[in-house]
């Protein structure tokens, strides 16, 4: 039956849509797992990853095949598919894709679970300019990608440009910016990948003829098509074949004291001490260009310390890192021709050249400058050393500034390509060169490597990306959650804006506050403004430091919790924002970008607009949610009025969820994960729910490869006349894990349990405000009971 679907579909796609009359099929060799179409204007190499991903390149005429890809790591599974030829067609037919190439008019069609995903309409051709790959698309598919965009959710309807480019004081629409990857995703739940770093553009359907085309100027002319069972099966599948992120140390979750910038140790010093005197939670301090020179001008590509405005660099950062504050430096890699570093960068051969072989030298706005040559082997290991003593200065992060690069002229010529061919990897590789520098030289730390500029997979070296310098105004903000959520579905799930905005002189407290409120809740908590505007809340009005101290404190009682999705993006490559559709599949959330989810259990609707008092937030269907502050209950499947509050933004807790929470602390150094208080919402309407946790020491490399951790495993059951709550741990080989004290909260406990056992001893206990909360001491080898009577 299965089959005679498969034949109809292959029938009716050869009506449906367009395809290319000039190219002739020719023969078809099946082979070593690739197939070999061979057609008129070239040849199709057309290959397997796995069922859920095939690869299809086309090699023209003349040219020849090359394996070169700065994005995919995943190697090729031997899969298992049944090829037939007939007089029209081939039908490939495996698992999971299902291909179906048509001899005349020749066409390339893909299938999954006999539904027709995409086809090729006129595939490769070329005009005077580009290379360009055309495919076909249905005529009310929702498209995503493209990188980072302001543009709403659905990008379809637009022709993107290709070419990493920062955009100054963006607000509610932007075109172009710093991540432009050559990536689109389906609202059919497919994704398609094309698999070159080369400028051009992606015409998402622009001229509203149901097409989409890849255009480049040089390179590989090959794409995979990458499918899935679900939304989070289609990130895990592509993240498998690009790369992992590797987890972060915890400290990375907590809150950053930035600011462009610190001008010198004094008062680097005087703002994390404001920060300890009121008491409000700091994890790092990131000190911005001023660190090497006195002036934004002049002084880049010194990159070392400037003695005058530090004078005990080493020093500070010591006493830093014993208060559980990390530094974290900038660096660029432009090396200007007045910096301390250009006569040695010319002797050591480490910069890009011009046309005939000397240092390329051009201006741009921080001065006469040249580049970092990172793909020379004098250029990395020149670059990596610098870092290397940065790093022994006890410095915990770096971050890579201006990395699209922000000018690069296309004269420039670097050891492998042009300036056009690397333009849009030069930050991917960057990071690249530190994380590798980091294996081989700091194994068992866990790099924070935070950068504005990558590539596809550029989430497997660890980078932590932001969204640029956004405007300080509410159009900026309400930008952030589409972008975050956008680049999350593309596997850099640690997008984040600068929380407040950056450019500009404003300081509406509102903006700044529900900017911070939001920010609990996206990858990374980091304010950060222009010098003439304080980003540290510790140097706002008395009402806005109120307001953000209270975020802050959310942020670190949330560490279980948000550690936890950490490690499910670090397994599965899942984000940690994600799109309302991801929990209920339905037409019209398709574009909402309004609400999201944080992780799987939290509904999260930022404020966006000055002076709200009440929203309209819907709330997905198959659940019921909880208000997180009140507790107040609403029914999914439907759109409410809430009442809005200026002391948080809308939070709702699925039914049937375990929040794990800590206590506040003031930096994570003081967080180990042994006292936890874990919130149950119980729904009648929820017989069983399991949740898991994730732990280790935060800042070990390859924790949880190496057996150094633990998970423990939440389960809450109906049974009979009982809610049964049970507790147990998997123990890595090397984790040497200690008692917990537990303070379990069960929610929506609306009577008076007769009964309440803990391991089959009875507790006398009663629920307050509909809240039973039961402390524990738990030995983590046996299993925890914990019994409530329904009545």
């Amino acid at each position: 039956m299965k089959k005679n679907i498969f034949y109809l579909l292959i029938c009716i796609s050869s009506i449906v849509f367009s395809q290319n009359t000039e190219r002739k099929f020719l023969s078809a060799d099946f082979q070593d797992q690739i197939i070999k179409i061979n057609v008129s204007d070239g040849s199709y190499h057309i290959q397997f990853y796995n069922k859920y991903i095939v690869e299809t390149s086309f090699i023209p005429l003349g040219e020849t095949f090359t394996k070169n890809t700065h994005a995919v790591i995943l190697q090729p599974e031997k899969t298992a598919f049944k090829t037939q030829e007939k007089t029209d067609f081939i039908e490939i037919i495996s698992d999971g894709i299902q291909i179906k190439i048509q001899k005349f008019p020749f066409q390339i069609s893909y299938f999954y679970q006999n539904k027709a995903l995409i086809s090729e309409k006129l595939g490769y051709q070329k005009d005077s300019i580009h290379e360009k790959i055309q495919m076909n698309l249905d005529q009310n598919e929702v498209l995503y990608g493209a990188g980072a965009r302001a543009l709403g959710m659905n990008r379809r309807g637009n022709r993107l440009r290709l070419y990493n480019k920062a955009h100054y004081g963006y607000e509610t629409r932007s075109e172009l910016m710093n991540f432009t990857m050559p990536i689109v995703i389906s609202s059919k739940k497919y994704l398609i990948h094309f698999d070159n770093p080369a400028i051009g553009f992606l015409d998402l359907d622009s001229k509203n003829d149901n097409s989409l085309t890849y255009e480049t100027i040089s390179g590989r002319k090959t794409y995979q098509i990458i499918v899935g069972d679900s939304w989070e099966n289609l990130v895990e599948n592509y993240t498998d074949l690009t790369g992992k992120q590797p987890l972060p140390p915890r400290w990375v979750l907590g809150n950053f004291s930035s600011r462009f910038g610190y001008h010198s140790q004094k008062e680097t010093e005087h703002t994390i001490q404001k920060f300890q005197d009121e008491k409000i939670p700091v994890d790092a301090v990131i000190l911005d260009l001023y660190w090497f020179g006195k002036t934004i001008q002049g002084t880049m590509g010194n990159l070392e310390v400037d003695k005058d405005s530090f004078p005990d660099m080493k020093g500070m950062i010591s006493k830093f890192k014993n208060k559980g504050v990390k530094t974290v430096l900038i660096t660029e890699p432009f090396i200007l021709s007045n910096s301390k570093k250009w006569n040695e960068a010319v002797e050591k051969n480490v910069l890009a050249k011009d046309s005939v072989g000397n240092p390329a030298k051009y201006d741009f706005y921080f001065g006469n400058t040249g580049i970092v040559d990172i793909y020379k082997n004098e250029g990395k290991s020149w670059f990596w050393n610098i870092y290397k003593n940065i790093l022994n200065l006890g410095v915990k992060g770096l971050w890579g500034d201006l990395g699209e690069p922000e000018v690069l002229p296309k004269w420039v010529r670097f050891e492998t390509a042009k300036a056009d061919e690397i333009h849009n990897i030069y930050g991917h590789d960057w990071a690249k060169l530190i994380f590798e520098g980091y294996k081989n030289d700091f194994p068992t730390e866990r790099p924070f490597i935070l950068m504005r500029a990558g590539y596809s997979g550029s989430q497997r070296f660890g980078m932590i990306p932001w969204s640029g310098d956004v405007n300080r105004t509410w159009g900026g903000l309400q930008s952030q959650p589409e972008i975050a959520l956008q680049m999350g579905m593309q596997g850099l799930g640690y997008m984040h804006s600068d929380l407040g905005g950056f450019a500009g002189a404003n300081l509406d407290d509102n903006l700044y506050t529900r900017w911070l409120q939001y920010g609990v809740f996206q990858p990374i908590y980091r304010p950060h403004a222009q010098d003439d505007v304080p980003s540290e809340p510790v140097f706002r009005s008395e009402r806005a430091k109120k307001l953000a101290k209270k975020a802050i404190e959310l942020r670190y009682q949330l560490l279980p919790y948000n550690y936890h999705l950490a490690f499910e993006n670090h397994q599965k490559g899942l984000p940690l924002m994600r799109p309302l559709f991801f929990e209920e599949d339905s037409e019209k959330l398709l574009t909402n970008s309004t609400s999201y989810l944080w992780g799987n259990d939290f509904l999260i609707t930022p404020i966006l607009k000055d002076s709200i008092t009440s929203k309209e937030i819907y709330f997905p269907k198959n659940s019921n949610w909880f208000d997180f502050y009140t507790d107040g209950k609403i029914t999914g499947g439907q759109t409410k009025t809430v009442t809005v509050s200026e002391e948080n933004i809308p939070t709702f807790v699925k039914a049937g969820a375990f929040i794990p929470m800590t206590n506040i602390v003031q930096t994570t150094d003081n967080y180990t994960g042994n006292q936890l208080i874990v919130h149950y919402y119980h729904d009648t309407n929820v017989v069983k729910s399991e949740r898991k946790l994730y732990n280790d020491d935060g800042i070990t490399a390859n924790a949880f490869e190496n057996d150094n951790y633990e998970i423990l495993e939440f389960e809450a059951e109906i049974e009979k006349k009982w809610l049964e709550i049970d507790i147990e741990s998997e123990i890595g080989n090397h984790w040497i894990s200690s008692e917990k004290e537990i303070t379990l909260i069960v929610h929506n406990i609306n009577w008076n349990p007769k009964r309440v056992k803990v391991n089959g001893k009875s507790t006398n206990i009663s629920p307050k405000n509909n809240q039973l909360s039961i402390p524990i001491k738990w030995n983590f080898q046996k299993e925890l009971k914990i019994k409530i009577s329904l009545k």
